[in-house]
């Protein structure tokens, strides 16, 4: 596999992995530009925490290659994880240390973080996930919300250029959740790319430039949200009188029109592959002396798109 550290942080091929008779990943090819805010997502059991701990080293893979931040992946692990910042299946402290003994312990096990910084950047951390109130609190006294954001404090004690977050809003209220949103933001401004596993659609949709959807172990689709909701499957929804003569317009447009509504004045179209600009058509259908009571567009949601893939729901918000 050619090293493309440039453009991809994380690029995998055929990864596989089995346990017994039981193929949990299955031939994943994925692709995570450098830069971007990555939403990893599928059914619970459809493969995602398994795919990121192969990621990580933490598990083996049967076949396939793994490439981090451009290189082999566990060939060069040693030289990879300094710069990888990771919370993976929720956090695990010390419950009868504070949450700043906790981050002083970890960051002494850390052989690539010099001590003469230290107590600097553990309250740097702590500060970037609104914990600096709570330093000194026992651990065991901390909210689920509260251990989850120190666990993303932990991750960013020293400068990482990939950020690999599974469930990083899990058990956080709406305000602490705002405060890990504009955290993921401002460190991506920085640069750092971001890779979030997520069963909120809605933390997805709000924070994330890509993402990819897993399901039964294969990766089903991945790009940008505009291409997973779907090029060219937005359609028009037109409340008018004027049916035939719409229907004249839609056509020449190279729309298809479905059956009108149950009163006749609406009527849907879909777009074909050319999506010409809204005021466009609008133009077009005064032009024909249709008169429009209402023009909509609308667009497939990723969460139709994540249902169309996997066969499953998804959780849309918290």
């Amino acid at each position: 596999m050619t090293s493309l550290a440039s453009e991809f942080a994380i690029r995998t091929e055929g990864l596989t992995k089995r346990f017994g008779s039981q193929l949990a990943v299955n031939g994943v090819d994925l692709r995570v530009p450098s830069g971007a805010v990555f939403g990893f997502l599928g059914p619970n059991g459809s493969g995602k925490t398994t795919t990121i701990r192969l990621l990580l080293g933490l598990a083996s893979a049967t076949s396939g290659e793994i490439e981090l931040l451009g290189r082999r992946m566990p060939d060069d692990l040693a030289a990879v994880l300094p710069e990888v910042g990771a919370l993976v299946e929720g956090p695990g402290f010390y419950p009868y240390l504070s949450g700043a003994a906790n981050l002083y312990r970890l960051d002494a096990a850390d052989g690539h973080a010099t001590s003469v910084t230290r107590s600097a950047r553990v309250q740097t951390a702590l500060e970037r996930v609104g914990l600096s109130h709570a330093a000194g609190k026992k651990v065991k006294a901390y909210s689920l919300g509260m251990k989850q954001r120190l666990g993303i404090a932990n991750a960013l004690l020293i400068p990482r250029r990939l950020l690999v977050l599974d469930e990083p809003t899990n058990g956080l209220d709406p305000q602490g959740t705002r405060e890990v949103r504009s955290l993921i933001r401002l460190l991506a401004g920085e640069g750092t790319t971001i890779f979030v596993s997520s069963h909120l659609l809605a933390e997805i949709e709000q924070i994330c430039t890509d993402a990819a959807v897993m399901s039964v172990g294969r990766l089903v689709a991945q790009g940008t949200l505009s291409e997973l909701r779907g090029v060219g499957g937005a359609r028009v929804r037109l409340e008018s009188p004027d049916r035939n003569a719409a229907i004249t317009v839609f056509t020449r447009f190279g729309m298809t029109v479905a059956e009108p509504g149950p009163d006749g004045t609406e009527l849907l179209a879909s777009f074909g592959t050319l999506e010409p600009a809204p005021d466009t058509v609008v133009a077009a259908l005064v032009e024909a002396h249709v008169r429009v009571f209402s023009f909509t567009v609308e667009r497939p949601s990723l969460e139709q798109r994540f249902v169309d893939l996997t066969g499953e729901g998804f959780d849309v918000a918290q």
